[in-house]
């Protein structure tokens, strides 16, 4: 498999207790011991405060969950891509649904990451804006309708449309973004599905972060990218 094409799964950790502190740093390390064990590329996105904590205790790559467009000065409160890569960190989540920020925005929030070494992670909730942030050069671009964020029901099963209309409007723009999906993704089939409409990989949350046993979960979803990577689709 070439470096694009292998499926990627980042666990987006948002605010959840479960991630938070320590209780990040076990779960990433639980995420790494399932990719490595599975042959699966897998990534985590902490909360800020746990960045440092997670980057020095896992090997896998750890992404911020959002970066601002500033330059070292006088911005209190803002977040600059320089603290977040001296963190250990590799790359960030942006214009994520419950962290949006407006398309000429995010043109210069890519810039400023892409200047401070970062990896960037571009957030869609629409196939019209995925093809419009496609244009940015991002590394990747991340599918997922807000409505289905945490509720349990899929997008590759619930509006499977909108991941191959995404699909379809990335590649008239970019040939070379990674596409992930997420919303709503729980189980193997799930990622089997969004795989077969033409995913690269996953933006997923609580379908990890809030089971009983995220290990477990973790499992039922690299097997499903190694059945079908095994069946040649990849």
């Amino acid at each position: 498999m070439s470096e694009l094409t292998d499926p990627l799964l980042v666990i987006n950790f948002k605010t959840y207790l479960e991630s938070t502190g320590k209780r990040a740093v076990e779960l990433s390390k639980k995420i790494e011991t399932v990719g490595k064990t599975e042959g699966v590329k897998v990534a985590v996105a902490p909360q800020f405060c746990d960045l440092e904590k997670v980057a020095t205790s896992v090997s896998i790559p750890v992404y911020a969950q959002h970066v601002d467009a500033v330059a070292a000065g006088a911005f209190t409160g803002h977040v600059l891509p320089e603290s977040v890569k001296a963190t250990g960190a590799e790359g960030t989540l942006i214009n994520h649904s419950e962290r949006q920020i407006l398309l000429r925005d995010i043109d210069k929030v890519v810039e400023r990451a892409r200047s401070a070494g970062l990896t960037t992670v571009v957030c869609a909730g629409t196939s019209k804006q995925a093809g419009a942030v496609s244009s940015l050069d991002a590394d990747m671009v991340a599918i997922e309708p807000p409505e289905l964020i945490g509720s349990g029901r899929a997008v590759s099963k619930e509006n499977p449309e909108i991941i191959k209309d995404s699909v379809r409007k990335i590649r008239m723009v970019n040939q070379k973004v990674r596409i992930l999906c997420g919303a709503g993704i729980t189980t193997g089939d799930d990622v089997y599905a969004a795989l077969q409409l033409g995913s690269q990989g996953f933006l997923i949350a609580s379908g990890v972060v809030k089971a009983p046993k995220p290990e477990d979960v973790m499992v039922d979803f690299c097997r499903a990218v190694r059945r079908f990577v095994q069946g040649g689709r990849v």
